[in-house]
């Protein structure tokens, strides 16, 4: 009897030794004595202890960083960029089998293919078309990694950082082309101001009472400051005259 429990002990811990849950969004390898077998789908699955294996791969969109790469731009200007990589697994048996730590490999592929693109452009290119910079990227990763069953998704630029001297230059560039913009739209209202000016002088020329009712308008704004005594013009013309003595 205890013959047959150690015999059912051992068959029980056999079979369960070899129970594999593959979650949805991974799939398993399967080897066999070191030979690929198949893939193993979602679900509850079984191999034989110690002659099969299973390898696990996540299916989902893996984002991996591209450290910050030393770039030497195409007008001779040094800057450090750095950005993120979004992909997936599509062909797990390629993934696995054509290519040793696809993660690793892919990375450093990113980082060549950055140095590559950034370093053919300047660096104004680089600061305004940031979305331009990574599809290019992305292209050129995407046409090594198709055969390693993995499809790039994206390639995000994600900072550029300067040497301090460069960014005062910009800096005072940017600060300088402000000026420019604030004097030119002061010249601008100048200009409006006289051209408004200039038509409201000839429509009071053609009206001698509007005159009267600007000076009555000031007259009624100082007065309301206050104040003790006003000296105000009048123009002759806007003066009371009395009957003339003969």
């Amino acid at each position: 009897m205890s013959t047959l429990l150690i015999i059912g002990i051992i068959i029980f811990l056999f079979l369960f030794a070899g129970i594999r849950i593959v979650f949805e969004y991974k799939r398993g390898l399967k080897f066999r004595f070191g030979k690929y077998v198949r893939i193993l789908n979602p679900g509850f699955r079984w191999i034989i202890p110690g002659v099969e294996s299973v390898q696990i791969v996540d299916i989902r969109v893996i984002t991996n960083n591209i450290l910050s790469q030393e770039v030497m731009t195409s007008d001779n200007v040094p800057c450090k960029i750095d950005g993120v990589l979004f992909y997936k697994i599509t062909n797990p048996e390629l993934a696995v089998l054509q290519v040793a730590q696809y993660e690793f490999a892919i990375t450093q592929l990113a980082q060549a293919a950055l140095r590559d693109v950034c370093g053919k452009v300047e660096l104004d290119t680089i600061l305004s078309n940031r979305e331009e910079i990574g599809k290019n990227i992305r292209d050129i990763v995407k046409a090594e990694t198709d055969e390693w069953g993995i499809a790039v998704i994206d390639v995000k630029i994600k900072d550029i950082l300067l040497p301090e001297n460069m960014r005062r230059m910009m800096a005072n560039q940017a600060e300088a082309e402000r000026s420019r913009r604030a004097r030119i739209i002061l010249a601008e209202a100048e200009e409006q101001a006289a051209g408004m000016l200039l038509e409201a002088g000839k429509k009071i020329d053609e009206s001698p009472s509007a005159i009267k009712l600007r000076l009555y308008q000031t007259l009624a704004n100082i007065a309301a400051e206050k104040n003790s005594t006003i000296l105000f013009p009048f123009p002759e013309e806007a003066l009371p005259r009395g009957p003339k003595i003969s």
